[in-house]
């Protein structure tokens, strides 16, 4: 399995990369397959079938809507979110789905949008795609989201490769052990290795342009989350926090009362507490790797950059290319995923893949690097993923914030050693992956543990 920091990190929208950017993504290419297919004038009906977590907790996270966008041939990297509201509207008002944008088929949401109280034996995430002309059944597909907008259809599951990318890298690794010998036998760091690998996709300018692309959307998101206001949709009557939070800070003619830190961790809650609030409304976002755990890696970088004396493009780009690293081997060797293990997964990996970052642009070696993200993972291991309502919210936002400070305490705790450590990150990843095998479902993803149940009335 070959995988790229292109992956990992992803421009899409909220609330959930699972939930909202994967299914939007498999409708995509269920449509796309339906033109190569030449099916696509033939279609007179679309079913919708969404199943375990994406019924459960598909409305909050809009799964729902996120898939008749790709019906209509949307993609998440380049909708517009404030179109969605209109478009479904006008389609529950006329009954009439425009299929890739252009083609008026019947759409009747109690009948053709169906929630499924059943898993599929693949992953918790799983979606049925199905198209009917003239005379019956024209084409079905089954997609499975299995975290950080990552999808397989049905003849990927059922061959047992998640991932279809089977390019050779230079560098190859799948465990941090390897990883770790690799930098050793070739004198490099670990953004440099992994610099190396990407260029079999693309050229380093090419490379390094797409990764400030990414920056500058995260940016863009935290700028949002600054300027709006108000109750976060949904229903639970959340506010945002980020504007005030942001008017305090600035009127602050001192450091917090208890000195310099105190007031830098302010800062990086404020990051974090802008990007969720934005992804929670649906906004413009990156994966970072999912969209339930999107403000940490950003709210570390968004420190550094602003703590630090000397700032360069370089370090934004060492920054996310090793974090990317560690992002790779939670994914080869447990997940990323809420609905297959938990919160551990998403917020867990986010914060290990933010001290990773910020330990390589500190200037740690590839052992301090593996050491930082190390304590990062190891203490998220067992969070349980229980949103309150099935949105991204409670306790999502603050989650973030919590990670993000998280991570850097863990980087600079592992800056402060020579990179050992009792536990290795490959033994915490492994830990995380059985820990989610044990973890009941209701704590992954189903709103049906946890917060989710505590904070209902009765």
């Amino acid at each position: 399995m070959a995988i790229s920091v292109f992956d990992l990190f992803k421009i899409g929208i909220g609330p959930s990369s699972s939930h909202t950017v994967g299914p939007m993504r498999a409708a995509a290419l269920f449509v796309q397959g339906l033109r190569e297919r030449e099916l696509l004038e033939q279609v007179r009906r679309v079913e919708v079938q969404l199943y375990g977590s994406l019924s459960a907790t598909g409305i909050g996270h809009g799964s729902d809507t996120a898939t008749i966008m790709g019906l209509m041939g949307e993609w998440p990297d380049a909708i517009d979110p404030s179109q969605i509201g209109v478009r479904i509207h006008t389609l529950r008002e006329t009954d009439t789905l425009l299929l890739d944008g252009r083609l008026p088929v019947p759409f009747v949401w109690a009948r053709d949008m169906r929630l499924l109280d059943e898993n599929l034996p693949f992953h918790p995430n799983a979606m049925t795609l199905v198209v009917f002309g003239d005379d019956g059944e024209l084409h079905r597909d089954t997609y499975y989201s299995v975290g950080g907008g990552f999808v397989v259809d049905e003849a990927q599951a059922q061959s047992g490769v998640a991932d279809m990318d089977r390019t050779e890298l230079p560098y190859d690794f799948s465990s941090a052990v390897e990883l770790l010998q690799l930098c050793k036998t070739h004198n490099l760091r670990v953004a440099e290795l992994m610099l190396a690998n990407e260029k079999v996709w693309r050229s380093e300018d090419e490379i390094r342009s797409g990764l400030m692309k990414l920056w500058r959307a995260m940016q863009a998101c935290v700028e949002e989350g600054l300027k709006h206001e108000g109750i976060l949709p949904g229903g639970l009557n959340v506010r945002r926090r980020a504007a005030k939070l942001h008017r305090s800070l600035q009127e602050l003619n001192k450091p917090n009362v208890i000195g310099s830190t105190l007031s830098a961790m302010e800062w990086v809650n404020l990051f974090a507490l802008a990007v969720n609030e934005e992804n929670a409304a649906g906004g413009r976002m990156v994966t970072a790797p999912t969209n339930g755990a999107a403000g940490i890696i950003p709210a570390v970088l968004h420190y550094f950059m602003k703590f630090s004396d000397e700032v360069t493009e370089a370090n934004v780009v060492d920054y996310l290319l090793s974090a990317a690293a560690v992002g790779i081997l939670c994914k080869k060797n447990a997940s990323i995923s809420g609905a297959e293990v938990g919160c551990q997964g998403e917020v867990g990996s986010a914060c290990a893949m933010a001290a990773a970052g910020l330990a390589e642009i500190l200037g740690a070696t590839p052992e301090q690097l593996c050491n930082a993200a190390e304590i990062g993972l190891e203490h998220n291991l067992g969070l349980t993923c229980d949103p309150v309502g099935g949105l991204v919210q409670v306790p999502c936002i603050e989650r973030n914030a919590i990670a993000a400070v998280k991570a850097i305490n863990a980087a600079q705790m592992a800056l402060r050693g020579d990179g050992q450590h009792f536990i290795s990150l490959d033994r915490v990843i492994r830990t995380m992956r059985d820990t989610g095998a044990d973890m009941h479902d209701k704590y992954k993803e189903t709103s049906r543990g946890g917060l989710a149940v505590s904070a209902v009335e009765c």
